[in-house]
C-alpha cells in the first residue's frame, strides 16, 4: 500500500497505459481521478473499481477543460499529490513531409501542450504540498524510428520538459520524472506498426530484447514505484520501461 492517503489524476486513465496505471495505483491505495476524453469509458473503469475513483471528461488540449478538470480534483478530492501526464495520440507512420498540417498541430496539442496546460492548472496547488508528476514520454524519444518523426519530436519534447521541471520545481519539494516504455498492447499499438499483422508484431518484436511488448501492468509497476515515496531521491529521470529496446 505505497500511495495509501494519496491522491492522483491520471490523463488518458480510460484504457492502455493509463488504465493499467489508475488500477496500479488504486490497489496501492491511492484515491485517483481517471480523465480521458472519452468519459463514458472513464466512467466505466471508475465503477468497475469502486470508490476510490472518480471519473472526469477532459480534453487535455483544451484549457478551459483543463481547468475545471483540475478545478473538480481539488474540490473533490481535497486536494493533488501526484499528477500523471499520460494522455498521447501519434500520426500514422509516413514519410515526414507527408504528414499533414492538422496532424501535426493535434499530435503536439495532446502530447506536449497538454502537459503545459496541467502545470498551469495544478503546478501552484502543488507547490504548496509536494508530491510527484509523471510524463509518459516513449521510447521513440531516445531512439526514434523513422516515419514517426513529429511523433518522435513530441516525446523527446516531453523528456527535456520533465528535465527542466524537475529543476525548477525541485526546491519546491515536487518530484517529477518521466516514463519511456515501449509499444505495447494500447490502442496505440496499430497506429504505431502501420498495420497490425503477425508479421508486422514479430518485426517490431525482434527490435526488444525481451521478446514482448510493454503492458499496462508494467507501466502501472514503474509509475506507482516513481511516484512513491520509495523513489523519493529520484528526480528528472526518463526511465526505460522497454525490455532493452534503447541498448
Amino acid at each position: 500500500m505505497r500511495l495509501t492517503g494519496k491522491t492522483a489524476i491520471v490523463t488518458g486513465g480510460a484504457s492502455g497505459f493509463g488504465a493499467g496505471i489508475v488500477r496500479k495505483f488504486v490497489a496501492e491505495g491511492a484515491r485517483v481521478m481517471v480523465v480521458d476524453i472519452n468519459e463514458a469509458a472513464a466512467a466505466d473503469l471508475a465503477q468497475d473499481l469502486g470508490q476510490s475513483t472518480l471519473a472526469c471528461g477532459c480534453d487535455v488540449a483544451n484549457g478551459a477543460s483543463v481547468g475545471a478538470m483540475a478545478a473538480r480534483a481539488i474540490a473533490e478530492m481535497g486536494g493533488v499529490d501526484i499528477l500523471v501526464n499520460n494522455a498521447g495520440i501519434t500520426h500514422l507512420p509516413k514519410p515526414m513531409e507527408t504528414v499533414t498540417e492538422e496532424e501535426f498541430d493535434r499530435v503536439f496539442m495532446v502530447n506536449c501542450k497538454s502537459v503545459y496546460l496541467t502545470a498551469q492548472a495544478l503546478v501552484g496547488h502543488m507547490k504548496g504540498r509536494g508530491g510527484a508528476i509523471l510524463n509518459v514520454a516513449s521510447t521513440a524519444g531516445l531512439s526514434p524510428r523513422p516515419n514517426l518523426n513529429w511523433y518522435n519530436a513530441s516525446k523527446g519534447w516531453m523528456i527535456t520538459a520533465t528535465k527542466t521541471m524537475a529543476v525548477e520545481l525541485a526546491p519546491h519539494g515536487l518530484r517529477v520524472n518521466a516514463l519511456c516504455p515501449v509499444a505495447g498492447e494500447t490502442p496505440l499499438l496499430a497506429s504505431f506498426m502501420g498495420e497490425d499483422t503477425p508479421e508486422m508484431r514479430a518485426k517490431f518484436l525482434s527490435t526488444i530484447p525481451l521478446g514482448r511488448f510493454s503492458t499496462p501492468q508494467d507501466m502501472g509497476n514503474a509509475a506507482c514505484f516513481l511516484c512513491s515515496d520509495e523513489a523519493s531521491m529520484l528526480t528528472g529521470v526518463a526511465m526505460e520501461v522497454d525490455g532493452g529496446r534503447c541498448i
